[in-house]
């Protein structure tokens, strides 16, 4: 086939030069031969335009040496071919040979300008040299201006692609001048100026309004979002799943899942891949098993059971729904299975704790990549087993930023903070470059030790790399110096945080409650709430514990009270902790017992253990006798109820009593754990 085309295009060339163009005088003086030329240049014309048409298709598909053999064999060659070639030299991202060819152009057009001008703004590096065309261009159109405006917004130039927006006529700004604008304003998340431009558009089209509902989505303005959509004169697929993925991301699955089944009735609005990919993410992120099920019905029944892309997020969808089965089904049916399909299924083996069944189809991978194997490792450190992730670790291949963060955040998550240092030293003697990840383990190994010295190095480590600024290591630092004892500096990092979020007003209130002040510890916590930033369950420990340290009996009560009538929030076992210790501490010991007879659930040994400190404290014996006797059946090897109880009998007289408590614990083998301290030297 290829041979035949090529005689073809040989037997092209050699009629168009057996034609002489010097002879057209001739032509006026013998008509028969006038004809017969006049066919020849028709032929000569269509020639042209099929070479044209054969430059671009190679071009297109990355057969750039056959593109410039037909180019070079053309005997003319019109304005079109020299653009043909030019672009198809950028499309490879040959950007210097297209500016040779550029350079040698007899004539040039407005096209030949813009395409050398998008070749630039393509290639991403070398906006200048764009400009520069564009300031010599004699004859600009829509095309030019809005190639120039996209050049400027890639590269943050936004004040750049303003000024040659407000250069653009008027005939030639909407819409895609102007949608390239408002792309480039939403990109860096300036709202209100994308309005600006979408506002003053006389002219708009659906990529218009599509850009809009996703630029309010990412802002998290859904209801804006919404009235948008719904004032768009006609929509395309993109639009609607920009504004169903809006309601994923901020967690309204019903509305967006309602709104996929109004898009799934729309008359001639076909769902494609994206849509698909979209609502089984959604299924699996919010654990909706059966609306998954659906989906995943949904895909075989259009003809996309095979496609490996959706394959992999049904494979993910199953994973997150914790059923682990029916994922294992879809990867086995795949055929063409891609390096996704094998980290997805592996991933959610070590996600529900069957590290070993991960670890067998890790070994079946026909390639590795470093998420295949830092997965892995992420999984043995989960299950304590170091010494397996340490040996995979120095197995691989390539070792990226992730893999090393990976392995030091397995020691620190198993307290081993020692060996986590000893990896981060390793890491820089290697010249990997820690991320924020990396950093945020190492405060927490620091802060596990109590080592402030180490703290404070890590905190200028991170300063030297310009990273005090990430959110992450921001929270940590709060936590790091809180647990270190130094309240002031974690304090100074929390008010340096410029948005604080629900994790950065945590550490902060844990600060405060731990260390003793419980003014300043529920003063945050005021903060917290006046700022809209809403608390969950850590917040209320937190919270609670600060009002237990200060004696604070109603406030704690309004607080707890509050989490399920303000916030929803059902108090768990540790909330009922620290409330029975601020009862206890107060000397409401009977309402510290109705309390815990009042939980909805089983409390747990820190309920009694709490009960018991209270009862040793206002010897309270009937009551010792009630949380001593539910701690030893939940911590038979608890030496503590036996020696509370001995002591409260002494107290009170009944020396045989305590005796016959302290020859039990002795004859079970139970001895007190003593009290340990440590010295840096």
């Amino acid at each position: 086939m290829l041979t035949t085309r090529k005689a073809t295009i040989g037997f092209c060339f050699g009629c168009i030069r057996s034609f002489h163009f010097r002879n057209s005088i001739f032509l006026f003086h013998n008509p028969t031969r006038s004809k017969l030329c006049v066919a020849e240049v028709q032929k000569a014309g269509k020639f042209i335009i099929y070479c044209n048409s054969q430059i671009t298709q190679n071009g297109r598909s990355g057969n750039i040496e056959e593109a410039e053999s037909i180019f070079n064999r053309m005997p003319r060659k019109s304005t079109i071919s020299w653009t043909a070639m030019l672009t198809a030299y950028a499309e490879n991202g040959k950007i210097g040979k297209a500016r040779e060819l550029f350079d040698e152009m007899p004539e040039r057009s407005t096209a030949s300008y813009n395409a050398m001008i998008t070749a630039y703004v393509r290639s991403g590096r070398v906006v200048d040299e764009a400009y520069d065309l564009f300031c010599k261009m004699s004859e600009r159109n829509a095309v030019t201006y809005a190639a120039m405006i996209t050049g400027f917004v890639q590269v943050g130039m936004l004040d750049k692609a303003e000024q040659v927006y407000a250069k653009v006529p008027a005939k030639s700004r909407d819409p895609v001048c102007s949608n390239a604008l408002v792309s480039g304003y939403l990109k860096v998340g300036r709202l209100d100026e994308a309005v600006r431009v979408f506002e003053g558009m006389v002219e708009r089209d659906v990529v218009s309004w599509s850009s809009m509902i996703d630029g309010y989505c990412k802002s998290g303005k859904i209801v804006e979002a919404r009235v948008m959509f719904d004032r768009m004169p006609e929509r395309n697929v993109v639009s609607w799943t920009a504004m169903i993925n809006g309601y994923m991301k901020m967690g309204y699955f019903g509305d967006g899942f309602g709104l996929f089944s109004i898009m799934r009735r729309q008359r001639d609005m076909l769902v494609n891949s994206t849509t698909l990919t979209i609502m089984l993410e959604a299924c699996g992120s919010y654990g909706k098993y059966q609306e998954g099920i659906q989906m995943h019905g949904l895909v075989s029944r259009m003809g996309f059971a095979f496609d490996v892309f959706l394959g992999n997020s049904i494979i993910t969808m199953y994973c997150r729904c914790g059923c682990i089965d029916a994922a294992t089904k879809i990867f086995h049916i795949i055929s063409k299975k891609d390096l996704i399909s094998w980290n997805s299924l592996i991933a959610g083996y070590v996600k529900h704790d069957k590290i070993e069944e991960a670890y067998k189809f890790f070994e079946k991978m026909p390639t590795k990549d470093v998420v295949s194997w830092t997965t892995m490792i992420t999984g043995f450190s989960s299950k304590r087993n170091n010494k397996k992730s340490v040996e995979l670790f120095k197995m691989m291949p390539v070792k990226d930023d992730i893999a090393w963060t990976a392995i030091i955040s397995g020691f620190v998550s198993n307290e081993e903070f020692e060996e986590a240092f000893c990896w981060f030293i390793e890491m820089l003697r290697e010249s990997v470059r820690p991320n924020p990840l990396t950093f945020s383990s190492m405060l927490s190994a620091s802060a596990g030790l109590a080592a402030l010295n180490q703290g404070l190095q890590i905190h200028a480590q991170v300063v030297k790399l310009h990273l005090e600024f990430d959110l992450s290591i921001q929270n940590s630092l709060v936590s790091m110096y809180s647990k270190c004892g130094d309240v002031v500096d974690a304090y100074r990092a929390f008010i340096s945080i410029n948005e604080p979020n629900t994790v950065s007003f945590n550490s902060m209130i844990t600060a405060f409650a731990q260390n003793g002040y419980e003014e300043e510890a529920l003063r945050v916590f005021r903060k917290m709430q006046s700022e809209g930033q809403d608390p969950n369950q850590i917040t209320f420990l937190a919270v609670l514990s600060a009002c237990s340290h200060g004696g604070l009996v109603e406030v704690g009560w309004e607080y707890f009270k509050s989490m399920k009538s303000l916030y929803n929030i059902e108090p768990r076992p540790d909330h009922y902790t620290c409330m029975v210790d601020l009862l206890g501490r107060a000397g409401s010991l009977d309402e510290a017992i109705n309390l815990i007879h009042s939980m909805p659930y089983e409390p747990h040994a820190g309920v009694w253990g709490a009960l018991l400190g209270a009862s040793r404290i206002h010897v309270r014996l009937d009551l010792a006798k009630i949380a001593a006797e539910h701690l030893t059946k939940l911590e038979p090897d608890n030496a503590t109820p036996y020696v509370v109880l001995s002591n409260l009998y002494s107290i009170l007289g009944e020396k045989g009593d305590g005796d016959q408590v302290r020859m039990t614990k002795e004859s079970k083998g139970i001895r007190k754990s003593p009290g340990l301290s440590w010295v840096v030297l």
